[in-house]
C-alpha cells in the first residue's frame, strides 16, 4: 500500500518507528515546522521528522493545510491512507478525502470520552479509572469519527502523564500496524461510530493549569501533580520562591497526630526526610519529590539537606 504519516512529537514518533519495522514505510511524512526550543531558541526539528530523515523518507513541513498551495505537492501524490497521529494540525475536508481509503486517527483516549488535544491529562485530572488508544477513521469533526479499533489500559495508583503517554504511545502503534495488515489483506476495515451522548472534551494544557489551588480537596491536588508530570509540571510557591512538585501521596489527617485538621490549606505541617507534609482541604498531601526554579529534581531528603523549610510556612 501507498502511505503517508502526519505527527510530530515522540507519541507520533512511536507510531512512525512500528510502520517502518513493520514493512509499512510511508512515502512521506507531514509533521509541523521546526520549532525554537530551549534557551537558545535554536531551531529543532520534531521527533518525527528526526527519524523520518534517518530513514530517507521526504518530510513536508507546511504551517497549514487550509490553503489550496499548501494542499497541492500533497494532493499531486496518490496515496491509500495518510496514517495521523498527534500531528497538531487541523485537516481540511479536502485532504481527507484525499486518500483511497481515508485518514486513520491514533487517538490516547478511550473515545467518544476525551475527545480533543490532552486526553492523558485530563483522564488524570478526573480520577479515571481507565483510559486506551482508539484508532478511527477521521472526518470533519474533532474525534468524532468512527471506531476502528480500541484497547483499554487501566490507570495505576502511581501513573503519570508521562508513563501513560508511553504506554499509550505502544499500544497505538501496535494496533495501527494490526489494522494496515488487516486493510492490506482484506481490503476494507469495519469500524462502530461513537455515541455522541457520551462525548468529554480534553482542551489543550498550559501552565496556568498546573498552578496547585490549595484549597481544593488533597486526592484532586495528588492527581494534579501527576497529570502535569512531566509537562508542564505542577508548581507552586514556597517562601516566595516557584516550585514544581513531581511526586506526592495523600495521608489522613488521623494518621498525623501532631497536626490540627484546622491549619489553613497549603500550611506545611510537618517536615522530615520522608516527606513534607502540606494541609489540603480535606486530608494532608506528603511531597516526596520536588523542584526549586533553576534547580535539579530532588528528593524531599535531599531538598531539606540544603534547604531551611520549618513547619508554618504557607505555600501559593
Amino acid at each position: 500500500m501507498r502511505l503517508a504519516f502526519a505527527g510530530t512529537p515522540d507519541f507520533a514518533a512511536t507510531t512512525l518507528a512500528a510502520l517502518i519495522d513493520g514493512g509499512f514505510t510511508p512515502e512521506f511524512v507531514l509533521t509541523q515546522p521546526d520549532r525554537a526550543q530551549g534557551r537558545g531558541l535554536k531551531l529543532t526539528a520534531s521527533p518525527v521528522k528526526q527519524l523520518a530523515l534517518a530513514h530517507d523518507i521526504p518530510v513536508f513541513q507546511p504551517p497549514t493545510l487550509k490553503t489550496g498551495d499548501a494542499q497541492a505537492p500533497l494532493l499531486a501524490r496518490q496515496i491509500d491512507v495518510l496514517l495521523v497521529a498527534a500531528y497538531g494540525l487541523i485537516l481540511p475536508t479536502t485532504i481527507l478525502d484525499w486518500p483511497r481509503f481515508g485518514c486513520l486517527n491514533v487517538h490516547a483516549s478511550l473515545l467518544p470520552r476525551w475527545r480533543g488535544a490532552a486526553p492523558i491529562q485530563h483522564a488524570l485530572l478526573a480520577g479515571d479509572a481507565k483510559t486506551g488508544i482508539t484508532l478511527m477513521q477521521m472526518d470533519a469533526g474533532l474525534d468524532t469519527g468512527a471506531m476502528i479499533a480500541a484497547r483499554e489500559v487501566p490507570i495505576r495508583p502511581e501513573d503519570t502523564a508521562g508513563s501513560l503517554h508511553n504506554t499509550l504511545a505502544a499500544i497505538g502503534a501496535a494496533l495501527t500496524v494490526d489494522a494496515l495488515r488487516q486493510l492490506e489483506k482484506e481490503g476494507a476495515l469495519s469500524s462502530v461510530p461513537q455515541d455522541d451522548a457520551l462525548a468529554t472534551y480534553a482542551g489543550k494544557i498550559d501552565k496556568s493549569h498546573a498552578c496547585i489551588d490549595w484549597s481544593q480537596d488533597v486526592a484532586t491536588i495528588e492527581r494534579t501533580i501527576r497529570a502535569f508530570n512531566p509537562v508542564p509540571g505542577a508548581h507552586t510557591l514556597l517562601n516566595g520562591v516557584p516550585h514544581k512538585l513531581w511526586r506526592a501521596t495523600t495521608l489522613l489527617p488521623t494518621l498525623l497526630p501532631n497536626t490540627t485538621t484546622g491549619a489553613t490549606p497549603g500550611t506545611v505541617l510537618a517536615v522530615q526526610p520522608q516527606g513534607i507534609d502540606i494541609a489540603c482541604r480535606n486530608g494532608v498531601l506528603r511531597v516526596l519529590e520536588l523542584q526549586p526554579a533553576g534547580g535539579k529534581r530532588l528528593t524531599t531528603a535531599a531538598f531539606l539537606a540544603g534547604h531551611s523549610l520549618l513547619p508554618g510556612c504557607l505555600m501559593g
